[in-house]
């Protein structure tokens, strides 16, 4: 069987990993558009022999290659039905940096985020700044021809990339650049052929080829025809997505570094006048102009991260934002950039005191924090509007069409007048600056009526961009989706000029099939991720799921939310995804396990791939950090669905005894904290843990958390204060580390409140379940909540808060205990639920806390340093701030906060022998060379248990629960 013979050929030659499993081809089947195609396998190499290895064993067994970085192209471009060669995991350095002459030459698989940081101290940047920037590689990008929204300024990537160290189809090197001499004969022959091809076309380029900056359609045949410049060659293969050769290396132009700039948020009560204002704007000459249209702004204002920063620059209820950019050198030049901006408004007719169409202004972004949140927003904008929780969704196959600025308002209106003929709408937000705007009708591409619509909208967008002589392809490339429609748009004498150029490079046809050329049509669904026959029948499913459609009781709806936009790919900032950045697998992404939970559900990845033994390796690295919750822009929270995974494999296969010990703490700690010496026995002798490790998991390298016989007792109240509150006493805090718990008593004392210590109806400890959810006894979780909330409704309904330390167990309440116990009183005690920093800063504002702080070293205002990490859920929770607020209220105190992902040890995962080492490789990512950079007298603050214990584990400092930072620091109460 050839696709087993390649399989075996490159598993015996590679140094890199081959991955030819089920599971592995289908996360590399889809990228971030409409389509999927099974791929016959997957290589990541190591090195770039590997990749000449992987040419000829794909010619010698007939497969086809296609070249990926971050996956995240939306036309179709990086899925293929042949061998996919990953870049991205070890292809990806710096190979040198010139600054004096502002070129460095990378490796393909780099990130641009990655790049821009490595340059930042040396004040350049490389400025082609792609929305998806924190996971777009450079070869990625060259091969798309990229834009980012400066492209008005800075040029698309052509503009900017000087030369490409290429693999050719037949594993043989060469150099594009713009000076080649003295080359072999061979590459001279090619060279003389495309230097004949761009004389003998330079007619029909000059009559064909659109003249709007946005042209990225088709191969740049016009880089062969000299005219104010000399002829590059790297730039016919930039846009060529990986049909013509491969990329080693490739020289990149940089650019200084902005050091100052200014944002102007117009707005405008119509989506025609904002468009037809873009022209009279750009005349300021800003860096952009960028569109968010009023469907954008609702959404955004629906989704938690988003939420608060939609506020800060959103006045009233426009149709349309223009995000007016400047960035001069000196600061007062871009002031009166803005002041020039308020006046072209105010000159159009708006103003905010006009009414109707007269209505609008600019809302100033001068605040580098303000201006960071706007762009935020922005960039986010193709994920924003796939958040939809519909199986109606917006489509990307007309989005980038670019037109000059002048025809963009009667563009605009004529193209929606085309989607309503069709009974839809369209989402609209990118690029007004050059006439690219990113449109995407809503539609649902499982129904085969809509399937037709897509194409009849694409053809009579394609007759508008004619008629405005603008170009289909403005930004994302050709892909299946516009590959076919190049005849209509460059006609049949430069299509049959591709197909030469193609041959000249590639003439067994084995790089990238099917793009640019030879393409099948855009609507063949065949080749669609919901293909006709995609079907998921009923599902088990253990969680309210409901806001979503499908089966499943709307699991099914969950899953599909993930269109592969990649952010989850990240490798800096936020929390998503921690396991990814250790082990840079896509098999580890938020998107590598939704893709794997589709292809299960929908059987195309064989029988019982659900609760199968691949699909636990799938969920093996999700530590429920729940970061995707809340920075996946569509909100796949896949932290609840590896619940519903671990539930589906029990059932099966039954529990652990692995799962037991985790998921049945609450049940045993009570006897072991009763003989803590016989408990905490194999922390104390090595030859016992190491016993143990084999049968229990746990890892004999780490010490557990130790039983201790002075447990928080629980039951009353303590206090006279004049208010009420319950102290909700953790499963970990209680049993572990009681002192965390007492002097949140101290605390909340102080503040004068009577603390209700609440046990169960039958005066058993509570307990939200959080346990028990980890190793997948849903059921068990569950009966612990009702128990719960049958124990604290009599407080809540009374308008009493419910304060917890441990942000994994308290959030339970507001996360999972909604899909437990769905209904009023679950959405009750969710709303009264509160870490104690919260319910502490909900008290500065009124100055109602009564905590007093006594000063250090008797009576000096010596100025204490604090260290700041936070546990993912309280970042997913977007409760950050509260702990910042809580220790803000100690004088004389500095605080830091670790710029962190997850500590690594989350929950069990930190302590088990099969994923101590990325435990390790998550804590040295960010929070471990911070602990150990801090000085000895910093204080380290983290309230998670968790977070505690890797710290201790893993560094010489140990770290404290903000609930002792301030009992230790109080005086006295008032």
């Amino acid at each position: 069987m050839p696709e087993q013979e390649l399989a075996d050929v490159l598993a015996k030659e590679l140094n890199g990993e081959v991955l030819f499993d089920r599971f592995s081809r289908g996360r590399y089947a889809t990228d971030a558009s409409i389509y999927q195609m099974m791929p016959q396998g997957v290589a990541v190499p190591r090195d770039f022999n590997d990749i000449r290895i992987c040419l000829q064993a794909a010619s010698e067994h007939g497969a086809t290659i296609v070249a990926r970085g971050g996956g995240t192209s939306q036309c179709g471009q990086t899925v293929n039905s042949g061998l996919v060669i990953d870049y991205s995991k070890y292809l990806n350095r710096v190979i040198s940096l010139d600054v004096d002459n502002r070129r460095c030459v990378v490796e393909p698989g780099i990130v641009l985020d990655e790049l821009n940081r490595y340059l930042k101290p040396y004040g350049l940047w490389f400025p082609v700044d792609v929305s998806t920037a924190s996971r777009a590689t450079i070869g990625g990008m060259a091969a798309n021809n990229s834009c980012g929204q400066r492209s008005v300024y800075y040029g698309t990537m052509r503009d900017n990339v000087c030369a490409i160290d290429a693999i050719m189809a037949d594993g043989s090197r060469f150099h594009f650049a713009e000076q080649l001499q003295n080359l072999p004969p061979a590459q001279q022959k090619l060279v003389d052929q495309l230097q004949q091809l761009g004389k003998r076309e330079k007619d029909e380029i000059e009559k064909r080829f659109p003249t709007v900056q946005r042209r990225v359609g088709g191969y740049n045949l016009d880089a062969l025809v000299n005219k104010d410049a000399p002829i590059n060659l790297a730039h016919v293969l930039v846009g060529s997505e990986g049909t013509l050769a491969l990329s080693k290396q490739i020289e990149l132009k940089l650019s200084p570094l902005p050091v100052n700039k200014v944002l102007g948020v117009c707005h405008f009560p119509t989506f025609y006048q904002a468009m037809d204002a873009a022209q009279h704007l750009s005349c300021l000459e800003p860096r952009a102009i960028e569109l968010v249209d009023s469907t954008m702004i609702s959404l955004a204002r629906d989704i938690d991260i988003y939420q608060a920063s939609v506020e800060r620059f959103v006045r009233g209820e426009p149709a349309a934002l223009l995000i007016v950019e400047f960035a001069h050198d000196e600061r007062n030049e871009n002031l009166r950039s803005l002041q020039q901006l308020s006046e072209c408004m105010s000159d159009l007719g708006f103003n905010w005191s006009g009414q109707g169409r007269q209505w609008g202004g600019v809302v100033e972004a001068v605040d580098p924090q303000l201006q960071s949140a706007i762009a935020e927003v922005r960039t986010a904008g193709l994920n924003i509007m796939m958040s939809m929780k519909t199986e109606g969704k917006p489509v990307s196959f007309v989005e980038d069409c670019a037109v000059e600025l002048k025809d963009l308002a009667e563009y605009t209106r004529e193209l929606t007048e085309v989607f309503h003929r069709h009974g839809t709408e369209g989402t609209w937000y990118a690029h007004a600056s050059v006439g690219c705007l990113h449109v995407r009708p809503v539609l649902n591409l499982k129904l085969e009526k809509d399937a037709q619509t897509m194409r009849s909208i694409a053809e009579q967008a394609l007759d508008l961009v004619l008629k405005y002589k603008g170009s289909h392809s403005g930004e994302h490339g050709d892909g299946l989706s516009r590959s076919e429609f190049h005849e209509k748009m460059f006609g049949t004498q430069m299509v049959e000029s591709f197909k030469e150029l193609k041959a000249l490079f590639d003439p067994a046809g084995l790089l990238n099939p099917g793009k640019i050329v030879n393409a099948p049509a855009m609507n063949d669904r065949s080749l669609f991720r919901y293909q006709p026959e995609y079907k998921v029948n009923n599902l088990t499913h253990k969680l309210d799921w409901s806001a979503w459609t499908g089966a499943g009781g709307g699991l099914q709806g969950a899953v599909e939310m993930c269109n592969n936009n990649g952010a989850c790919r990240k490798l800096k900032g936020g929390v998503m995804c921690p396991s990814y950045r250790a082990t840079r697998n896509e098999r580890d992404t938020t998107r590598g396990r939704a893709n794997s939970l589709r292809l299960a559900m929908s059987g195309q990845i064989g029988e019982g791939a659900l609760a199968s033994d691949d699909m636990q390796k799938t969920m093996k690295y999700c530590v429920s950090c729940k970061g995707c919750k809340r920075e996946c822009p569509t909100g796949v929270d896949m932290a609840k669905m590896k619940i519903e995974v671990l539930a589906a494999r029990a059932e099966l296969h039954g529990y652990t005894l692995t799962d037991k010990l985790v998921g049945n703490l609450p049940l045993y700690a009570p006897s072991a904290a009763r003989m803590p010496a016989l408990a905490n026995l194999r922390n104390k002798l090595p030859w016992l843990a190491r016993i143990l490790e084999r049968t229990t998991g746990f890892s004999a390298d780490r010490q557990l958390p130790a039983f201790r016989s002075d447990w928080f007792r629980t039951g009353g109240s303590t206090g006279s204060g004049s208010r009420a509150v319950v102290l909700l006493a953790d499963t970990f805090n209680t049993w572990f580390e009681p002192e965390n718990l007492h002097d949140a008593v101290t605390v909340l004392n102080a503040m004068d409140y009577r603390v209700h210590l609440v046990q169960s109806p039958k005066g058993k400890k509570l307990c939200c379940g959080r346990t028990w959810l980890s190793a997948g006894m849903v059921e068990k979780a569950r009966a612990s909540a009702l128990t719960m909330q049958q124990s604290l409704l009599p407080f809540v309904q009374r308008g009493i808060k419910v304060v917890g330390l441990e942000p994994s167990c308290l959030l339970t309440l507001r996360d999972e205990h909604l899909s437990l116990l769905p209904g009023d009183d679950a959405l009750m005690i969710a709303e009264h639920a509160k870490l104690f920093e919260e319910f502490v800063s909900d008290h500065i504002e009124d100055d109602s806390h009564r905590l007093k702080f006594q000063p250090r070293d008797n009576g000096k205002a010596l100025r204490r340093k604090i260290l700041l990490h936070g546990h993912c859920h309280q970042k997913a929770s977007g409760v950050m701030s509260s702990v910042e607020k809580t220790l803000a209220l100690l004088p004389n105190t500095d605080i830091s906060v670790i710029d962190s992902s997850c500590c690594g040890m989350a929950g069990a995962f930190g302590y088990m022998a099969d994923t101590l080492d990325v435990s390790k490789s998550m804590a040295e990512l960010d929070v471990l060379p911070a602990v150990r950079d801090a000085d000895s007298d910093t204080l380290i603050v983290a309230d998670g248990t968790s977070c505690r214990h890797q710290i201790e584990s893993l560094s010489d400092r140990n770290a404290i629960h903000v609930a002792r930072v301030i009992a230790g620091s109080l005086k006295s109460a008032i």
